[in-house]
């Protein structure tokens, strides 16, 4: 479940203005909560690497991979490579422009992001299936260029469309064996990958006297934060963090600080 971005512009508002420590824009707030998003989508992948190496808790809601698996699953998609028989210098498949989901997938991280976008983090599996004679799809293995190169010269370890390989540059999947060229149209290739969290927007309308109003439909419409609800707390700490070096409040960034270390702590023991 999201985390509604009303819910956390209007906590940390309340928090800054208690003491009449400073005041946090719509715009401002925005770009500091899609970093914030960021920073713990991509804490995830180290924690999740640090717990594969500890023994868990074999207890119900307990298993913290289990728990970190949950987090990541909500930017887990998929999406159908499409093929390029003009490639140079060799043919290739091109990653999925749009998910399952039809959200779609941008590339370059200098593009900026419009509604229903989202940019690409990681590959995951790749598949090959002819749907009109293969009843379940095949894993293609992923190998380093020198394997991919010294499989080929085999007759015994050759890739075929029951075994197929594949290479992985530049956004680029090259298969072998060649022959998997998207013809006839039942044959696929679908990528598994994980993208990166949309773009946060608090979306707004002009009020009385310069103030902002809450307007879910206003400038392309509001987006809340994709981030599981169990993170909600962590979202408006962090971002109290960045807004008391905003506003130059060092009491602010001290207190902030503290939490988070706390929190980071309490998940790591």
């Amino acid at each position: 479940m999201a985390i509604n971005v009303d819910t956390v512009y209007k906590t940390v508002l309340l928090i800054l203005n208690k003491e009449q420590r400073g005041y946090m824009t719509p715009p401002e707030f925005n770009r500091i909560g899609t970093q914030v998003q960021l920073d713990i989508f991509e804490q995830y992948f180290e924690d999740l690497n640090q717990q594969l190496r500890v023994p868990q808790a074999n207890v119900d809601y307990s298993d913290r991979q289990e728990s970190l698996d949950e987090k990541i699953s909500i930017f887990k998609t998929s999406g159908n490579a499409s093929f390029n028989p003009t490639g140079t210098p060799s043919l290739f498949w091109s990653l999925p422009t749009t998910d399952i989901y039809q959200t779609e997938i941008v590339y370059n991280l200098l593009t900026p992001l419009t509604a229903n976008q989202a940019y690409f983090y990681k590959i995951g599996n790749v598949k090959y299936q002819n749907t009109a004679v293969d009843t379940y799809p095949t894993n293609i293995q992923r190998l380093q260029p020198s394997e991919f190169v010294d499989i080929q010269k085999s007759d015994l370890t050759a890739p075929s469309k029951n075994y197929p390989v594949y290479l992985y540059e530049n956004n680029r999947l090259f298969i072998s064996p060649s022959t998997i060229t998207g013809t006839p149209v039942t044959e696929k290739v679908t990528v598994d990958f994980l993208r990166k969290p949309k773009n946060i927007q608090w979306a707004f309308s002009p009020g009385v006297g310069g103030s902002y109003v809450f307007n879910s439909q206003a400038g392309g419409g509001s987006v809340n934060f994709e981030l599981s609800s169990t993170e909600q707390v962590s979202v408006i700490t962090r971002i109290l963090l960045y807004a008391g070096i905003v506003i130059r409040d060092p009491q602010i960034v001290q207190v902030a600080a503290q939490q988070i270390q706390q929190q980071e702590q309490n998940q790591k023991q």
